[in-house]
């Protein structure tokens, strides 16, 4: 049985056809336009190419909507409410199972990586932006919505220059606007993969990751907390954030392990493993 995946990011959507989350196969990239309907032409000739598939499973970046299948208050002003899952239900005519780009990470790590035979962990990105996904008894957390972690409120940093005030649209210095890639770029005017590894810019980013890791630790208790996306791939950070969460928490209590996804594309893996559960039998 062929499935779909899609991963849809504010900068690129991947999409691929497969069987198997461990493994998607080829993929192929289109960057995300600023005319939603662009994207989707793309995203749809992809699968009339290698389909058919019984099903898809999609990984939207957010907020979204799981009722009505949109994309809602977005910061990429032109995919505000448009409604993703029913352009694709319309286009390829097969079930669209639809989650967040990170929950469904989450999930991929859980049946195909890190967190396998994990039932109790976070799975969090930080690149464009921030975001997680939640496992609670081996289910995804929903509630009234899912869980948005890029939007915690953090402690700014001592030596955080005073001029910086955060890129967050909706909140200026909350966890997105002050830790994503594009809040390293325009406080530093470089890429985070730019930046030396004893620059100033890593000790304020595991600072407020490690802000994050130890606030979803004493709300969520998990066992494992897995830190992905192209910031958090630097090798030298990771360690930081485990001691500075450590210092954070003075001795209160024992903190989850910290680690990095096992997968290459998670957000993908998900996608594919929610298709399988949405095909038809």
């Amino acid at each position: 049985m062929k499935l779909g995946a899609i991963e849809a990011g504010g900068t690129k959507f991947l999409c691929a056809v497969g069987s198997d989350p461990a493994s998607p196969g080829e993929i192929r990239r289109f960057d995300t336009s600023h005319n939603p309907l662009e994207t989707m032409a793309e995203v749809l000739a992809y699968f009339e190419q290698h389909g058919p598939v019984s099903a898809v499973g999609l990984a939207s970046f957010g907020p979204i909507d799981y009722a009505s299948g949109c994309i809602t208050s977005t910061p990429k002003i032109p995919w505000q409410n448009f409604p993703i899952r029913a352009a694709l239900e319309r286009g390829l005519h097969v079930p669209i199972a639809f989650e967040t780009d990170v929950a469904a990470a989450a999930y991929g790590e859980h049946v195909a990586g890190a967190a396998q035979g994990c039932q109790d962990f976070i799975y969090v990105t930080v690149g464009t932006g921030i975001g997680g996904g939640v496992m609670s008894g081996g289910r995804l957390v929903r509630g009234k919505m899912h869980p948005e972690m890029g939007h915690l409120l953090v402690r700014r940093h001592p030596q955080e220059p005073p001029s910086f005030k955060g890129v967050c649209p909706f909140h200026g210095d909350c966890l997105e606007g002050m830790a994503s890639g594009p809040a390293m770029r325009e406080r530093w005017s470089l890429p985070a993969e730019s930046l030396p590894e004893d620059h100033l810019a890593w000790t304020l980013e595991a600072y407020y990751l490690a802000q994050a890791c130890v606030d979803l630790a004493v709300v969520t208790s998990p066992k494992l907390i897995l830190l992905g996306g192209g910031v958090c791939c630097q090798a030298h950070l990771l360690d930081k954030i485990r001691a500075e969460a450590a210092r954070l928490v003075a001795g209160y209590l024992s903190l989850p392990e910290i680690a990095s996804p096992a997968l290459a594309y998670p957000g993908l893996a998900g996608a594919l493993a929610l298709a399988g559960e949405a095909a038809p039998r």
